[in-house]
């Protein structure tokens, strides 16, 4: 515990006070955290980066392994080392689903539950800093409001926020106990918002959701109602879908992206297992067949177009005959790349109750044997783009005088940094 008590009043004024941000995990958090950010500027606070010296830190958490857990708790660790008067504030994910745990590691002020991240100015006006973590949490049922949300400034390509929470019940995954139920931004403000960032010079926006195809309004609009209003956004050159469920990402969606002029060619489609016997105990919403027809219709429309894959390895009760289904499952498909995660046990699910457990050692063997996988795939699909030209946009980030971009299809590009490229669109020969 911190060994003084240092009372730290915030005035309604805040001009002159430092704050810093710093994110963990997905897109989502990317595009609050952003629009956190802006917030707290209207309020009168000056942004630093993280690495300087700031009189307030906040901490924007996720909870989908074990690892964020650890990276939190060392973040914390480092504040303390290099500004012990700051203030440390954690929100997010982990904020909600544990917020004592997280009250009790040492420098931490403040945890903002998921119903409170977007009050964080309210809240340090009326703070003051004690040897007790202060806890602004809530019941998860209770968290039924959607914030709009997007990364500006922070990213070339902008992440746009337009659902949240989710009603599914997958046996793994904490992520309704962390955020709520689903809901979504209208479909006007959405277009409002992408009309907003054309006039900030954006390029390309990413949609992001927790289960983004789950997107639904009261006046009964869906995803696809959404992607097609903006499409006639003027100004914005590129979408893409961030990740979508293979049981909602239908016919008509990806017939609409392949005749789209601004929807790129490259789906992010969550399998998590080649065995049906897994899926089931996963309780996901469907089975390996209806994902490759998916994956069938999209290439036999866009052969062109890349497909990521999300898959976990060492689920409980996954044998090795459960594995090497999951394995020459992904083989026999034209997916272009993979994201393994290790499975990791989480409080309050359901896959605790699952056994036999698989150990530790055998989980990162077939994480490697699936990265080795995702590996050539994406080297096999680069290889039958050699030759095409493809339009590139280049970002603004420069390493030993090297630029990056993406092609529509997703192909990362490294090239000798050009100050008019930046931002721009490139005819590039792969």
């Amino acid at each position: 515990m911190q060994s003084t008590i240092k009372i730290v009043n915030l005035p309604p004024m805040t001009e002159g006070r430092t704050i810093a941000f710093h994110t963990l995990g997905c897109k989502l958090n990317f595009a609050e955290t952003s629009s956190i950010s802006r917030l707290m500027e209207q309020e009168g606070f000056e942004k630093k980066e993280f690495d300087d010296k700031a009189d307030v830190y906040v901490i924007n958490t996720c909870s989908v392994t074990e690892n964020a857990d650890k990276e939190c708790r060392q973040i914390v660790r480092r504040i303390q080392k290099k500004s012990p008067e700051s203030l440390v504030v954690i929100t997010g994910c982990y904020a909600q689903l544990k917020p004592k745990e997280i009250a009790e590691i040492p420098g931490v002020d403040l945890v903002l539950g998921a119903a409170e991240k977007f009050n964080i100015a309210q809240h340090l006006r009326e703070f003051s800093k004690n040897d007790a973590a202060k806890i602004c949490s809530c019941d998860i049922d209770e968290v039924n409001s959607f914030h709009s949300s997007f990364s500006l400034n922070d990213r070339t390509r902008t992440f746009l926020k337009v659902q949240d929470g989710c009603d599914y019940n997958c046996s793994f995954c904490t992520i309704p106990l962390a955020r709520g139920k689903s809901r979504s931004d209208s479909v006007e403000n959405v277009i409002r918002n992408a009309n907003l960032l054309a006039g900030q010079g954006v390029k390309e926006i990413v949609l992001t959701g927790v289960n983004l195809g789950d997107f639904r309004t009261p006046g009964k609009e869906n995803f696809f109602s959404v992607i097609k209003e903006l499409e006639k956004v003027e100004g914005i050159e590129r979408y893409r879908i961030s990740s979508i469920e293979p049981n909602l990402l239908t016919n008509e969606i990806i017939e609409f992206v392949a005749n789209s002029d601004k929807f790129m060619p490259h789906f992010h489609m969550p399998l998590q297992s080649g065995s049906n016997r897994i899926l089931g105990l996963m309780r996901r919403r469907y089975k390996k067949e209806l994902y490759a027809e998916r994956v069938q219709l999209i290439k036999k429309l866009m052969p062109h177009c890349c497909i990521g894959v999300d898959v976990i390895v060492g689920f409980p009760s996954e044998s090795e005959s459960d594995f090497k289904e999951t394995f020459d499952f992904l083989h026999s498909l034209e997916i272009s790349y993979l994201h393994v995660f290790t499975y990791s046990e989480r409080d309050n699910t359901y896959a605790l109750n699952i056994k036999p457990v698989v150990p530790i050692t055998v989980r990162h063997e077939k994480n490697k044997t699936l990265r080795n996988l995702s590996y050539m795939k994406m080297q096999y699909f680069i290889q039958q783009h050699e030759g095409q030209t493809r339009k590139v946009l280049f970002e603004g980030h420069v390493k030993n005088k090297m630029m990056e971009g993406y092609s529509d299809n997703y192909i990362r590009i490294t090239a000798p940094y050009k100050e008019e490229w930046v931002n721009t669109i490139v005819d590039w020969k792969i």
